[in-house]
């Protein structure tokens, strides 16, 4: 419980700022010296540390971009006190001991209790994936194409189109196999009802007319 509490800890001191900036109107800025990187994120000497995957580096959090990673880790936070994140952000230089450098956060992709994402060897083909409860279902797209699956249907293998509507938001589309599938995207951050993961945008499917909601994130074959 001590690396959990430490996470908390490190959660509670810029709470009310961290509120601040959420409320605050999000500038549009460049994301040329940013970059993604994902890995796993611990509570050390009273700070968040994030270690990229399958790497020794290890960088010092600060929520620059108003994300809220520092309290939505420490909720998520288990015994180990371990997370896997997916953030975008700049690297600075660190005069902390045991670190190589600064993160400053600007975007969280995804944060999740997870002890193999980084294995994950298909997430740099996903464009983005999607899911939700009740019933369950999950959509993969990547450059071939998209893949819905859902309870009690066989999955859905299928070309689609895709419509940049502004403001974040964001229409995937088909009409195959006798079957209408939109997936409405807006950037908002979700959290998943049943594993409290937080991901970076909110997803509306509807299969021929029937709607269903749940999250969504970009995979590493984009960087929006």
């Amino acid at each position: 419980m001590r690396a959990a509490r430490s996470l908390l800890f490190v959660a509670l001191l810029p709470l009310f700022a961290g509120c601040q900036l959420l409320d605050a109107p999000r500038q549009s800025v460049s994301h040329a010296d940013q970059t993604r990187m994902q890995g796993e994120l611990t509570a050390a000497d009273g700070k968040l540390v994030f270690q990229p995957c399958q790497e020794q580096r290890r960088y010092i959090v600060n929520d620059s971009g108003g994300t809220s990673v520092l309290q939505q880790a420490a909720s998520l936070a288990d015994e180990q006190g371990k997370l896997f994140a997916d953030m975008r952000g700049r690297i600075g230089s660190s005069a902390a001991a045991g670190t190589d450098s600064q993160l400053e956060v600007e975007q969280l992709y995804r944060l999740e209790r997870s002890s193999t994402a980084c294995n994950d060897e298909n997430f740099r083909l996903l464009i983005l994936r999607a899911a939700g409860h009740g019933p369950e279902w999950n959509l993969k797209a990547s450059g071939k194409g998209l893949v819905l699956e859902r309870d009690g249907q066989p999955p859905l293998a299928v070309p689609y189109m895709e419509e940049q509507l502004g403001d974040g938001r964001l229409n995937i589309s088909t009409e195959a196999n006798g079957q209408k599938v939109e997936l409405w995207l807006a950037t908002q951050r979700c959290v998943d009802s049943v594993t409290g993961s937080v991901q970076h945008m909110s997803a509306e499917l509807r299969v021929n007319g029937q709607v269903q909601r749940g999250c969504a994130y970009f995979g590493g074959a984009r960087n929006d």
